[in-house]
């Protein structure tokens, strides 16, 4: 069984209980939480899989705890580690600037070496631009929610995304 540790970042909240809600349903795996501002890189080696959430912020910014934390990362080695990542944005009143944190967050720890799991479909979202996209614009990076607007489809997704991951790690185990 894994270790996961979920590391999120949040300003209203809502990243925080996203966070919650995906430990409470990973059944088949231990989730420590810890939010990105209580977090140090020695946190995130200790975990055989890692979920790392962030919000957009403003007009494409990264939450304030996570651009604290963003030297610290630049340090990192994220080499033999999988890393899974979720971000939260407003697609409506932000749609040029959608789920760009997430995007930024996903080239840091790719950079650094990580094997990322876990991109999410764009279906059923409605946005102009994003840095958070797949080269082929099919896909985010990872979970891409939006608490602002399509709330009523959040545990929906989450549920879809959790058993992506574990069938996502059950193919690694048996490559």
């Amino acid at each position: 069984m894994p270790r996961i540790g979920l590391i999120y970042g949040t300003d209203t909240g809502n990243t925080e209980e996203v966070a919650f809600k995906l430990q409470e349903r990973i059944e088949w795996a231990a989730v420590d939480v810890f939010d990105v501002a209580n977090c140090s890189p020695e946190h995130m080696q200790n975990y055989d899989l890692l979920i790392l959430g962030i919000p957009t912020w403003d007009f494409g910014g990264l939450q304030a705890d996570w651009e604290e934390f963003w030297p610290l990362l630049e340090d990192m080695s994220f080499a033999g580690k999988t890393v899974a990542l979720f971000g939260l944005g407003d697609q409506f009143g932000y749609g040029h600037y959608f789920l760009d944190a997430l995007g930024m967050l996903h080239d840091a720890v790719r950079d650094r070496g990580a094997n990322i799991i876990g991109h999410y479909s764009t279906v059923g979202f409605d946005f102009e631009a994003s840095k958070a996209l797949t080269e082929d614009g099919q896909h985010f990076v990872g979970l891409g929610l939006d608490e602002d607007q399509q709330m009523e489809l959040t545990d929906q997704r989450i549920s879809e995304w959790i058993n992506q991951l574990q069938q996502e790690l059950q193919l690694a185990d048996c490559a």
